[in-house]
C-alpha cells in the first residue's frame, strides 16, 4: 500500500522502514519506552507496519497484527513531534482504518482519543479484557 500527499508518503514497504528512527520513537512513547530493539525488531517482523515519510526521512510509523480476516490491533502509532499538529496522524490512521474497513479493529491508548473516533473507534471498557505477563 502506498498513499502520498503532498510531499508525504504512507507505505507498508517494510524495506523503508528505519529501525533506529522507530526505536527512536518508541523509546519517547508512554507505552514502549525500554522496549528493547530486538523486541520491535521481531514485532515488526511479525506485523504488518506502515512509515509515513517526508523526503524519504520516516517522520511517523504504525503497526498492526492482524489475521486478516477477522480482527486487527493498531499499536504503536506514533508521530515525530517536530512534525505534530499537520494532520499527518490522520493521514496514517487514515490509511490503515481504510485498508481494513471490512474487519473490526481494536486499540489500546490513554491518549488522542479524538484521532481515533474520527476512523469510528469508540470507547468499551465493558468488553475487553487484559493479560499482562
Amino acid at each position: 500500500m502506498e498513499l502520498r500527499e503532498g510531499e508525504y508518503l504512507v507505505s507498508d514497504d517494510k524495506s523503508l522502514l528505519q529501525l533506529p528512527v522507530i526505536c527512536g520513537f518508541l523509546a519517547r512513547s508512554y507505552w514502549a519506552n525500554g522496549r528493547p530493539e530486538e523486541a520491535t525488531r521481531q514485532a515488526i517482523e511479525h506485523s504488518v507496519c506502515y512509515g509515513l515519510y517526508r523526503g524519504g526521512v520516516q517522520i511517523g510509523f504504525a503497526r498492526v497484527v492482524t489475521d486478516g480476516a477477522t480482527v486487527y490491533y493498531l499499536c504503536d502509532v506514533y508521530i515525530d513531534e517536530d512534525e505534530r499538529g499537520k494532520g499527518l496522524g490522520k493521514m496514517l490512521v487514515g490509511a490503515i482504518v481504510r485498508e481494513y474497513e471490512r474487519i473490526p479493529g481494536f486499540l489500546g491508548t490513554r491518549d488522542a482519543h479524538g484521532l481515533y473516533e474520527q476512523y469510528g473507534f469508540r470507547r468499551d471498557a465493558e468488553r475487553f479484557m487484559r493479560r499482562a505477563p
